[in-house]
C-alpha cells in the first residue's frame, strides 16, 4: 500500500511538471552576538550579553504559466529558551510568507503574507537581518513591461469581527495604500514612491476619538552609472500629514552613496544622510521627526542599531557621514571597514555639541560552497556627550559588539 502511494505521488509530480516547476529549499541560519552596549549605551551596572539565536525555514514555490503559489515556514529560538525534556515548544513554527500570485493579460494580482522590498530597502525591507524579519498582509496590483508599476493596500485588524473597526495590535500599522514606479534607462535608474500610511490613535479616556491618523511620504530612489568602476545612489523623501497623536508632519530625508571599485581587490564608498528630527525638549506642536517607516534600517547608520531600530523614533533626527572600504581577499572571501560619524540634526541642549559619536563597523565574509557561507563581525561606538544626554547615560563604559553567523541554504528539490 505504501509503494503505490509512493508511485501516485512520484508520478504526479512528474506529470505536474510538464506544465509547472516546483522548488523546494531550506535555510539554516544560527547567530552568536556578544552585546556590550549595542542599540543604547552600556551601563556600569550590567554585564555583556551572549547568547545564539536561530532561524530554520522551509521554502515551497509553485509556479505555472498563470500564477504562482509560495509558501515560507520558520521557527525563531534562542539556543537553550526551552528545556531539553519540554512537552511543549513556545517557538511553534510561524508562516513568515504565504501568498498567492495571478498573472492576467498585462497585470498580475499578488495577494498574502509575503515581504515588500523596494530599490535599497530604505522605505520598504525585507529587514533580513532580524531572524525574524519584515513580511505584511496585503494586497500588490503589478503592471508594466518596459517599466514596473505596484500598487498595494493592505488593512489590518485584531480578527473577525461583527462590528467596529478599532486595532490594538501593537508596532504596526493600521491601512497602508502605496504606489512605487521604477523604470530604468541606460545609465539612470530611478523609482517613485507614494505611501499613504495609517496608524490607529488609541485614546484610553474618549474611546469616540480613537480614530486613524494618516501621514505620506513621498519621494524618489535613483541609481546613476558613471563608468564601469563608478556609480552613485541617491535618496530624497519628504513626509506629511499627521503623526499618530495629530501633530502636523513636515519631515525630510536626504541621503547621497558614491562607490567606486578600483581595477584591483578594493571597494571604496563615500556618502552621506540627512533625517530631520524635532529639538530635544523643544516645542513639538510640529512634528519635524522623519520615520523611515518598514524599511531594513539595519542597513543604514551603523550596524549597532543605535538609531531608528525601534529607537530614536521622533528624536532629534540624524546627519550621519561615512567612508567605507572593502578588499576582495579572494575569490571566496572580502572584508569591509566602514566608519560614521553621527551627529544630531536638530538642537540637543544648551551648551551640548550636536556631535553624537563615531561608529566603526568591520564585517568578513566567507563562502565555502555556493549554499554555505560564514559571516564575522566587530563594531564599536565611540560616543560623544550629545548621546549620552540623549540617552541619559553618563557612565563613559566601551561600547562594542561582535558576531558570527553561519549561513546554509540547500535546495532541497527543484523540478527545474
Amino acid at each position: 500500500m505504501k509503494i503505490k502511494y509512493l508511485q501516485i505521488v512520484v508520478l504526479s509530480l512528474i506529470t505536474t511538471q510538464i506544465f509547472a516547476q516546483i522548488s523546494l529549499d531550506g535555510e539554516f541560519r544560527p547567530r552568536t552576538e556578544f552585546r556590550n552596549g549595542y542599540q543604547n549605551l552600556n551601563p556600569s551596572n550590567a554585564d555583556a550579553a551572549l547568547f545564539t539565536s536561530q532561524r530554520t525555514r522551509l521554502n515551497t514555490k509553485f509556479e505555472a504559466d498563470k500564477y504562482s503559489f509560495f509558501v515560507s515556514l520558520q521557527d525563531i529560538r534562542v539556543w537553550g529558551d526551552v528545556s531539553q525534556l519540554n512537552t511543549s515548544d513556545k517557538n511553534s513554527v510561524a508562516i513568515h510568507e504565504a501568498w498567492g500570485l495571478i498573472n492576467f493579460d498585462n497585470i498580475s494580482l499578488k495577494a498574502g503574507r509575503q515581504e515588500i522590498i523596494y530599490d535599497d530597502h530604505r522605505i520598504f525591507g525585507d529587514v533580513g537581518w532580524t531572524q525574524q524579519a519584515r513580511s505584511h498582509d496585503a494586497l500588490l496590483l503589478k503592471f508594466g513591461k518596459t517599466f514596473k508599476l505596484d500598487i498595494g493596500f493592505a488593512f489590518n485588524q485584531n480578527g473577525e469581527a461583527n462590528e467596529g473597526n478599532f486595532y490594538t495590535v501593537s508596532n504596526n500599522y493600521k491601512a497602508i495604500q502605496y504606489a512605487w514606479y521604477h523604470k530604468q534607462w541606460n545609465n539612470l535608474a530611478a523609482s517613485f514612491l507614494f505611501l499613504n500610511n495609517g496608524l490607529q490613535y488609541i485614546d484610553n479616556a474618549n474611546a469616540t476619538n480613537n480614530d486613524t491618523r494618516y501621514s505620506q511620504t513621498l519621494g524618489t530612489h535613483l541609481k546613476y552609472k558613471f563608468s564601469e568602476a563608478l556609480n552613485s545612489t541617491a535618496n530624497v523623501y519628504y513626509q506629511k500629514g499627521k503623526d499618530v497623536v495629530n501633530r502636523d508632519l513636515n519631515a525630510f530625508l536626504v541621503g547621497l552613496d558614491l562607490n567606486y571599485k578600483t581595477a584591483s581587490i578594493l571597494n571604496l564608498g563615500l556618502g552621506f544622510e540627512v533625517q530631520s528630527g524635532n529639538a530635544y525638549n523643544g516645542n513639538i506642536s510640529e512634528n519635524k521627526a522623519f520615520t523611515p517607516f518598514y524599511g531594513t534600517n539595519h542597513k543604514f547608520n551603523g550596524y549597532m542599531d543605535y538609531f531608528y531600530v525601534g529607537n530614536h523614533i521622533n528624536s532629534t533626527g540624524l546627519v550621519d557621514i561615512y567612508a567605507k572600504i572593502g578588499a576582495k581577499l579572494n575569490d571566496k572571501s572580502n572584508i569591509t571597514l566602514t566608519t560614521h560619524n553621527f551627529k544630531s540634526y536638530a538642537e540637543i541642549a544648551n551648551g551640548v555639541k550636536k556631535q553624537l559619536g563615531i561608529e566603526l563597523d568591520l564585517v568578513y565574509n566567507y563562502s565555502y560552497t555556493k549554499e554555505i557561507s560564514i559571516s564575522a563581525g566587530y563594531s564599536q561606538m565611540f560616543e560623544d556627550e550629545g548621546l549620552q544626554v540623549l540617552r541619559n547615560n553618563f557612565d563613559g563604559n566601551t561600547n562594542n559588539w561582535a558576531w558570527v553567523m553561519l549561513i546554509l541554504k540547500p535546495t532541497l528539490f527543484s523540478s527545474k
